[in-house]
């Protein structure tokens, strides 16, 4: 079963582009990077279909040193015509398992500039750490996750919901239906397995052998690069425990109730986060930009799926019967996905989004996210409740040079004239949770409304 992604734009613009360098994308395992390569290739007369796990397939360049000789074979072995290559895709899945291959992509794109080629991979981070020269400048990267809200909408066939999301403002109608499809989202996540069993089964029990499986995928692939068995046991440890601090910042000393050391969690962590299976989300004490990180302040967990996360936890069936899913988990679930949903639409970077702290004697305060547009930082919070209650929101605004806030709720669209408690008037611009994948649309829409003229 095939889903379409959203990435796939980017993939077609790559091969129309007159400047096309050798294509690496990028993203943990089980994402559907190889299927979302497979369905791409449809668009070439031909291709050349490598996997790096198969000794076969890694042999080309083992027993090749240049890109040229690698291509002739490649060719002969294929019965491919060498006039074909402009309608020709090279795509060489797993490539970490060849840092000889990532060294030679960058001959791929100065001696066969014609021949399109993309590679996959997994762990990349890793790999690049044994290239002799790896080719800065002579490749480009794209970014794949989870499947996000919109996608999972498509892969649902629920295609009129998706226009009406992408409507601004989203019409009263079809906020109720489309709340019920985010809930279900919010519970299993965008693994793109699941998704395909949910839609076979839709069946939550059916999920949980899929569930563990991806799960156990990766604390084996990461643990192999482990320099130890000590560093290994300790990245297990974090895999097992991380979970349970979705609602908090994180210390590193003692992690997990543990007594191992600040510099050896520090260092699983790091692992972790280069796998893109758990990330480290770091705060900032800006109120414009540019952004900085506080890599000096406790920072939060963001792992790679919601759904995961919901497993690992044991809380779905709850879940099930909850009407708003803001008091899942101590209230962190919204949060995290809604986090998850903005890093799904960085495709082609590996930008991480902030949250806002104040620290100070007896008025701390903690905004869920930042995001930048033009010459502001607008805070984002994502609770349900009165405007009185959100006292971290209005100590940024308070400290801001503009008046825009953003509220982001299991209730309607709607927007807010309010006042800070020192009488700062700003306006609160209410969205459902459902409404994350198009916050920067929303963003823009609100910033340029007449409204902002009548505070």
């Amino acid at each position: 079963m095939e889903f379409k992604r959203n990435i796939e734009d980017y993939l077609y613009k790559w091969k129309l582009s007159p400047v096309r360098k050798p294509l690496i994308l990028r993203g943990a395992r089980q994402v559907g990077k190889t299927t979302v390569i497979n369905k791409f290739a449809k668009s070439y007369e031909y291709l050349i279909s490598l996997n790096l796990e198969k000794p076969a397939d890694k042999k080309y360049f083992e027993d090749f040193d240049d890109v040229k000789t690698i291509l002739e074979a490649l060719l002969l072995a294929k019965n491919i015509p060498s006039q074909k290559l402009p309608n020709t895709l090279l795509f060489i899945d797993e490539i970490q398992e060849s840092p000889i291959a990532i060294q030679l992509l960058r001959y791929f794109y100065e001696e066969i500039p014609h021949l399109h080629v993309i590679c996959a991979g997994s762990l990349l981070e890793f790999a690049i750490k044994n290239v002799k020269s790896f080719p800065v400048g002579r490749v480009s990267f794209l970014y794949l996750h989870p499947l996000n809200f919109q996608e999972y909408l498509e892969a649902t066939g629920k295609f009129a919901l998706l226009e009406q999301l992408k409507v601004l403002p989203v019409k009263q109608y079809a906020h109720h239906t489309l709340m019920i499809a985010f809930h279900r989202y919010a519970i299993i996540g965008g693994m793109p397995e699941i998704i395909k069993t949910e839609l076979a089964d839709n069946n939550l029990s059916d999920l949980t052998i899929i569930y563990e499986s991806i799960w156990s995928t990766y604390k084996n692939d990461v643990e192999k690069y482990a320099s130890n068995p000590s560093d290994r046991q300790i990245i297990r440890h974090i895999m097992d425990t991380a979970p349970l601090s979705l609602d908090e910042r994180i210390k590193f000393q003692g992690f997990g109730h543990s007594n191992y050391r600040s510099r050896e969690v520090g260092e699983a962590l790091r692992t972790l986060d280069d796998a893109k299976i758990i990330r480290l989300i770091y705060p900032t004490t800006e109120v414009q930009p540019p952004i900085k990180t506080d890599l000096k302040k406790s920072p939060r967990l963001q792992f790679l799926d919601t759904g995961l996360v919901n497993y690992s936890l044991g809380i779905q069936a709850e879940m099930l019967s909850m009407t708003d899913l803001n008091s899942a988990f101590k209230g962190a679930v919204i949060p995290h996905l809604v986090t998850q949903e903005l890093i799904s639409l960085q495709s082609i970077t590996t930008h991480k989004p902030h949250f806002w702290v104040r620290e100070k004697p007896q008025s701390n305060a903690e905004v869920d996210l930042v995001y930048t547009y033009k010459n502001m930082v607008i805070p984002i919070e994502i609770k349900s409740g009165s405007t009185g209650s959100l006292k971290s929101l209005h100590q940024f605004i308070e400290a801001a040079e503009h008046p825009y806030a953003i509220r982001m709720y299991g209730g309607p669209f709607k927007i807010e004239k309010a006042m800070t408690p020192n009488k700062k008037p700003y306006l609160l611009l209410n969205l459902p949770y459902y409404t994350a994948t198009v916050l920067p649309e929303y963003i823009e829409w609100f910033i340029s409304q007449e409204v902002q003229n009548d505070l």
